[in-house]
This record gives C-alpha cells, structure tokens and sequence, in this order.
C-alpha cells in the first residue's frame, strides 16, 4: 500500500489554485519526494505531511517548474530539520542543473549538510526487500527524462485456517513459515511452508510519470498499475501544440491508461489555460476512473482500489 500527498498539480507556471509539480509518496517509514517546484516546502506545510525523514527525491527532469523548490526546501533542511543528507535522484542533466542551484543555497561554512546526487539509469534504483522503484525512460524535452515505478514485491498469503488446522501455534513458527522455513511441531510433525501459503500475489504498483510528449514507449511500463499519475496539459483540439511542446492531451492519457488496463488514473500538470472540469471529462469518456487531484489532495492506493484520505482545505 502506497499513499500519495498532491503539493503542486500545475503546469509551468503556478495559478491562485495550483502550485507547481511536486508529490510526496509514502511507503512504511519511508518518504519520498517526486519533483519539487517553486514554493513545495509552503505545500508541505499546508498539506500535514510536513518535513519528517523527506531525504530522498525523485526528479523525472531538470526544466525548473520541477526543480526550483529544491533551493529553499535545501536551505530550510540544512538549517532547520533534523536531516543531515539528502539523495537527489534523477538524470544527468536534471542534476547538473541542481548542482548549480546547490552551489547557492550550500556556499559557505555555515551549512554542514551533504547533498547526493544520484544519476539514474532505467531499471531499479531504489530497494528494500519489499518495494522496488524502477525508472522509465520518458519522452520530453531534452535529454535524461524519467518516469518511475513503486512496486511492492509479491507475497503469499499465510492461510490462518490450514495452519490453526495443522496445530501451528501463533508465535515465532508462522513468522518462519511465511519466511519460508519448515518448522517442527512439539509432536515431532514438519510442517513445510507449502502446507500454509496461498497462491502468490502480486503487491501494490503506482507509477508516476512527469511530463511527457509520447506514450507509446508507457504501455508496458504502467501494465496492470494500480494508480497511474501522469500530465495531461492540453485539451485534444490542441494536439497539433501538445506535440510540438512536448507534453500530453487529456485524451492520449486515458488511452494510455485503458490500453495499459491501469486501475486509477490522475491527471496533473494542468495549464492555467484550461478548466480541469474539462480536461477530467474528456479522459473520464475514454477512461471513467480518472481523477483530477487539486493540491493537497491526499489518497491511498492498493491493489485495484484508490481511497482519499485528505482534501484541500474548504472543499
């Protein structure tokens, strides 16, 4: 199970309703950050989620409406927050570019903080034994563009009811079944982990992608998510402009989500040009279970089934 915290869903420039691209990812103890625009480390506070073991950052790329909030977000850790290292992720030329910010926000003595900037490749770049995050490679402009997938890793259910029937006691026995591990009944039987475990099951999958000018190359990729984040900054009579920018219709991200069979889709990084009303019925006629989140919507996502758990304030 993931949760997901919206800080900023606008498109390249803020609105009176709208902060620039950032979102905060939950998972256990861990807290991850996805891009960081201007003004994150206000939505941070505004949102609840606040500052708290936030040290590692995903970026999908280096044009600044992703990456300005990393000065002040920086300066405010390093000077505030119990938070002595921070790992930024992302391409080479999106860390490049935050390599010069750094160099305004760190200059001098007085900040002791150290700043990892983490170049990813596609594949895994992330795990703990029960999650894995995967980069995709994006098409956008300029070179090192990255989407990324949280997937949790498959399980087996211990089944309580074979188990309660076979005489295994609660305890240390069945944590060492579902590990894996036979064990041995005071009787003297041996118990295999075959005889308690159900069929495997896949865990939970979100997949977040920036901006984007294609989607072709996102099908398999976002397979069978249970939530799928993803831009969509113009209407579909302004294909013709979307593709020379770069960046998605409404309409081409819910076709990406039905021909993926995506479970939820939420539509972000949308234009101040635009009504989301609009924009959230034109994906909603391809793809019914599309959202578009305002920020400081917050959800919960499992498998197949997404739950909002915080709305922006006055909703």
């Amino acid at each position: 199970m993931f949760e997901i915290g919206f800080l900023g869903t606008s498109a390249s420039a803020p609105s009176v309703e709208r902060g620039l691209s950032s979102l905060v990812l939950l998972y256990r103890e861990h807290r991850f950050m996805i891009d960081c625009g201007e003004g994150t480390q206000r939505q941070l506070l505004r949102s609840g989620l606040g500052f708290r073991k936030l040290d590692k950052i995903l970026l999908t790329h280096g044009h600044l409406d992703h990456i300005l909030g990393l000065g002040g977000l920086v300066s405010t850790f390093s000077r505030w927050e119990s938070i002595s290292t921070i790992d930024i992720y992302g391409g080479g030329w999106a860390l490049q570019r935050v390599e010069d910010l750094m160099h305004v926000v760190l200059r001098g003595d007085e900040v002791d903080m150290a700043v990892n900037l983490v170049e990813v490749q596609p594949g895994p770049i992330w795990q703990d034994g029960t999650m894995t995050i995967s980069a995709i490679p994006v098409i956008h402009r300029g070179p090192g563009c990255f989407g990324y997938v949280f997937e949790e890793a498959s399980r087996r259910p211990f089944l309580a009811e074979k188990a309660e029937r076979l005489g295994v006691p609660n305890g240390p026995e069945r944590r060492l079944l579902v590990q894996g591990q036979a064990i041995t009944l005071a009787d003297g039987r041996v118990v295999e982990p075959e005889e308690v475990l159900g069929e495997e099951e896949r865990g939970t999958k979100y997949v977040h992608i920036g901006d984007a000018g294609a989607t072709a190359n996102l099908v398999e990729p976002c397979r069978e998510a249970d939530a799928l984040v993803i831009e969509a900054t113009y209407a579909s009579d302004e294909a013709d402009m979307a593709a020379r920018f770069g960046h998605l219709t409404a309409t081409q991200a819910a076709e990406l989500a039905r021909e993926a069979n995506v479970a939820h889709l939420f539509l972000v990084h949308i234009s101040r040009r635009h009504n989301a009303r609009d924009l959230l019925r034109e994906a909603r006629a391809i793809f019914p279970n599309t959202v578009v989140p305002r920020d400081l919507d917050q959800y919960r996502i499992s498998k197949r089934k997404v739950e909002r758990t915080a709305r922006e304030r006055g909703r």
